[in-house]
Parts: structure tokens; C-alpha cells; sequence
């Protein structure tokens, strides 16, 4: 189970621990819509198309490790290890995203707390660096939900 708890109200990072260990540091960017982590020593760096519907994950030599498409609509997906990972929100109105195995659940993301920000992610099969930017790519399309609304 990874778990991401905000660092600070203010800035918009994210603390990412697996199973209760510290693993990484979501750092939204200031000038473009995606961020910045470290994972084991290895740098990802995570943008939006001008849309804000796909997003690369390079890693520090600009290789794509990951390409989301279609974020934030109803059904999405993940690109990653010549893998594609499926999801869908549960609801219209909820922040539930569930990754699909041939059409049956087998994981989900969730906001559990609107006030703090706190976020669980069940993503079983997928890699610890792509589960990282899978999260940090709902962090981004939450924060921009919120300023729009605001």
C-alpha cells in the first residue's frame, strides 16, 4: 500500500511511504502541470501535454519510463514496461480510481481525507516508480480541479 500525506499546505508536496516506509517526495512544479521525485537514488520527472490529459514520466537521462492518456476522464490508462494499466473512476463525483484487470477491479486510488489531502494507493503489479507517478498525476488533476472551482 503507498500512502501520500501532504508536507505542507502551502507548496503542495507529498510524502510518499510504502508500508509505512518513507519511499519519496512528490514536488509539484511551479511553471508546468506534473513534478518531481527520487526513488532510490534514480531522479522522474513528470509533465502534462498542454491539455493536461497525458503526462510522460522521463526518468534523468529523458527516457519515457511511463505515459498516462486520457487523465482525468472517466476511463484512463497507464503505459509503462510494455504493460497497459486500466482505470476508471467509480463515480462522477467520487475520487475513487480503480485499476482494472480485464474489466474487474483489482486496485484503487483514493483521496481519504479532503483536509488534509491524504491519499492511499492499492496498486498491486505495478511498479513502486510508476505508483509514484500514478498518484502524483491525481495530486496534479486534484490541485487543478480545486483552483478551477476556486
Amino acid at each position: 500500500m503507498l500512502t501520500a500525506e501532504r508536507v505542507s499546505m502551502w507548496r503542495g508536496r507529498y510524502r510518499m511511504s510504502e508500508d509505512g516506509r518513507p519511499v519519496a517526495v512528490w514536488d509539484p512544479s511551479w511553471w508546468r502541470t506534473g513534478g518531481d521525485f527520487e526513488v532510490d537514488g534514480r531522479r522522474f520527472q513528470v509533465r502534462a501535454n498542454g491539455w493536461g490529459t497525458k503526462y510522460r514520466m522521463l526518468d534523468e537521462m529523458g527516457n519515457e519510463v511511463a505515459l498516462i492518456e486520457k487523465a482525468g476522464r472517466k476511463r484512463w490508462t497507464v503505459r509503462s514496461g510494455g504493460r497497459t494499466y486500466e482505470f476508471r473512476r467509480a463515480s462522477f463525483w467520487g475520487n475513487r480510481q480503480e485499476l482494472l484487470a480485464g474489466g474487474t477491479k483489482v486496485g484503487s486510488l483514493r483521496r481519504t481525507s479532503g483536509w488534509t489531502g491524504a491519499i492511499e494507493a492499492d496498486l498491486p503489479g505495478m511498479p513502486l516508480p510508476v505508483q509514484i507517478c500514478v498518484v502524483g498525476v491525481q495530486i496534479a488533476i486534484w490541485q487543478a480541479e480545486s483552483a478551477s472551482a476556486g
